[in-house]
């Protein structure tokens, strides 16, 4: 249909009439025979067909037609007994359900009044039976429900001693047992919350949240005083634990632009990353938290006061049982968009650490003495450490990068080995490259962190982090950041941390101080992540590790300095998804470190055989 028919839409034999008068007496009798120019010949090599309904430029003057004005009294209006013809619905959210859908609340897929995806308010069926709270809740508060189980299955190899006090294994008379372990897991995540705000784009103005963890899990192992520090104990320990992960309300304080750059704040306890790959703090403390926008969201920040919360041994929940500890940490950062460059975001972060855990003793609950660590003199002691970081996540073209450069500068008021007071200066540094080909990325991993020299000098300058949780280099699916590999021989302290990088020398990650005596790290790497189907990828990596110094090893072991060769940490990994969501998810993994000349110096592995670690978990969310 052309233009002019849809502007002037005249029964077709009125146009006809109209065309016919303005072509004259000739053309009126001629019915609409198109007109043809006798005056100008065609070119030769234009069709005779083209003639038909064709004017150019200058024949004639264009047709015009001026309508008659419009009456509002010819236009009938509507009829009593007309249907209404839209349908009405309590509000925008329940267009679907007015046009016949249902959806049941087991579906997590489609509308459910239960995920957030309508307002309770004006619900239905809350109207009927509970018209008071309904009449309270206005139609832009929203409920959110999540329900998460977490299977896990793990089998591991780590060094072991020999029970101190007896063993249940006659003649086992050697410093090193038998090291073979396994866990099995299972822990419910419950999330509730409540959400005040109607808009996609515009921040909540409130949302209050609840989420309680319940854990039950049992390991066994080989030796005694693996899994408790008294030996009648046994080899097995079972254990359940519930915790509170969040617990917190956040209030909008205002918008500062038409683009709802906002300030809110939030109270309670909360999940808190300092970082993109999480190498320097990354828990669920106490605390109270400025956070917002500037600039069309170009600028994020966060300015806050935390305080830790002591953590279950065995579970690493939240124990809110427990008194909360004498660590505050006060955090300000900053995030800019497309910095340096389109795609990448740039971060400046300072954290200060003031801890105040110099009186008493702390003993876990399987009765190992996490506070003061087993080094040195146990003397309990206090610090004041501060963190200056940069960190970077994007692209620069078709190479994604992430990276990360940290500072730690303070005070340690007395050491446990040195026996004196000393000043903290270290430094980390952790970078990842990666290319995407296809279905395929290849990844380069480095990692340095400083070592310490000299543990009797005024000086302490082995990095360490507050409480770290690396999504780096593997993750969990590598040995090395996964287990927990223990300091055999040279007191009651780790090498590493459980799902840690650091070999920080500290009791446990979780429950331990900061400890900036360590020997270091170096870690260069590769891996890969292949998306082979939809629902199937499969990751591998590739790990050198080295200490940056080993004099304080040989100081706790009381020998000679091994070599720094750590080894090389060898892993692989599947993931599936059959439904092609996270509804689902099947983590399998298995990893193995090769040890170095250094390893073998520590834990005689040249009889033992490589350490390994084998995972199986299965995600199951609603």
């Amino acid at each position: 249909m052309r233009a002019s028919e849809r502007v002037h839409p005249l029964p077709a034999v009125a146009t006809l009439a109209v065309l016919a008068a303005l072509a004259g007496p000739a053309r009126a009798q001629e019915g609409l025979k198109p007109p043809v120019n006798e005056d100008r010949k065609l070119p030769p090599d234009r069709p005779a067909d083209r003639e038909i309904g064709q004017r150019r430029p200058g024949d004639s003057k264009p047709l015009e037609f001026f309508p008659p004005p419009a009456d509002p009294s010819q236009v009938p209006g509507p009829l009593p007994a007309t249907a209404r013809q839209t349908l009405p619905v309590p509000d925008r959210w329940r267009i679907m359900q007015a046009l016949g859908f249902r959806f049941p609340l087991t579906d997590p897929y489609n509308q459910n009044v239960l995920k957030g995806d309508l307002p309770i308010g004006d619900d239905p069926w809350l109207k009927e039976r509970f018209p008071d709270v309904a009449r309270r809740l206005s139609p832009d508060w929203f409920f959110s429900l999540g329900v998460v189980s977490d299977t896990l299955v793990e089998a591991r190899r780590l060094p072991t001693p020999v029970g101190a006090q007896s063993t249940q294994r006659a003649g086992a008379y050697d410093v090193f047992g038998q090291g073979k372990q396994t866990t099995v897991a299972e822990t419910v995540v419950l999330s509730l919350g409540l959400i005040k705000g109607n808009t996609t784009f515009k921040p909540p103005d409130y949302e209050f949240r609840f989420v309680p963890v319940f854990n039950a899990n049992r390991t066994q192992a080989e030796e005694v005083r693996a899994v408790r520090a008294d030996p009648r104990a046994g080899t097995s320990r079972t254990d359940n634990h519930v915790g509170v992960q969040e617990l917190f309300a956040d209030v909008h304080l205002r918008n500062v632009s038409a683009r709802y750059d906002f300030d809110s704040v939030r109270v309670g306890i909360q999940p808190f990353t300092s970082d993109f790959r999480g190498f320097l703090f990354q828990d669920v403390p106490f605390g109270i938290r400025f956070f917002g926008t500037r600039d069309n969201n170009q600028w994020q920040y966060n300015l806050g006061w935390f305080r830790r919360l002591e953590k279950d041994t065995n579970s690493g929940l939240n124990d809110v049982g427990a008194r909360m500890r004498s660590d505050d940490l006060f955090v300000a950062n900053a995030y800019r968009q497309d910095f340096p460059v389109p795609g990448f975001t740039s971060q400046a972060t300072a954290i200060l650490d003031v801890n105040r855990e110099g009186k008493g003793a702390w003993y876990n609950n399987n009765g190992f003495l996490e506070r003061p660590s087993s080094l040195g003199d146990e003397r309990p002691r206090d610090y004041t450490v501060g963190y200056l970081g940069w960190n970077g996540d994007g692209h620069f073209g078709t190479w994604n990068l992430q990276a990360s450069v940290y500072a730690a500068v303070g005070r340690d008021e007395r050491h446990p080995l040195a026996g004196r007071s000393q000043d903290i200066r270290a430094g980390f540094a952790a970078a990842e490259l990666s290319r995407d080909f296809s279905w395929v990325r290849l990844r380069l991993n480095a990692l340095a962190a400083s070592g310490d020299k000299d543990p009797f000098d005024d000086k302490a300058t082995g990095f360490d982090a507050i409480l770290e949780n690396p999504q780096f280099a593997g993750a969990d699916t590598s040995f090395w950041i996964r287990q927990a590999v223990p300091l055999v021989g040279g007191g009651g302290i780790g090498l590493s941390g459980r799902n840690g990088v650091l070999p920080s020398l500290r009791s446990s990650k979780d429950q331990g101080q900061s400890n900036f005596v360590n020997p270091g790290l170096l870690l260069l790497g590769v891996g890969a992540d292949a998306d082979l189907t939809p629902e199937l990828r499969a990751s591998a990596n590739l790990s050198w590790l080295r200490f940056q110094d080993t004099t304080v090893l040989g100081v706790l072991r009381a020998q000679a300095p091994p070599d720094r060769e750590i080894g090389w940490d060898v892993s692989a990994s599947v993931q599936y998804r059959p439904f092609m969501s996270q509804n689902v998810v099947l983590n399998a993994s298995a990893a193995a470190l090769v040890p170095g000349k250094g390893m073998k110096q520590l834990y005689d592995e040249d009889r033992r055989g490589p350490q390994y670690s084998i995972l199986v978990n299965l995600l199951l969310t609603y």
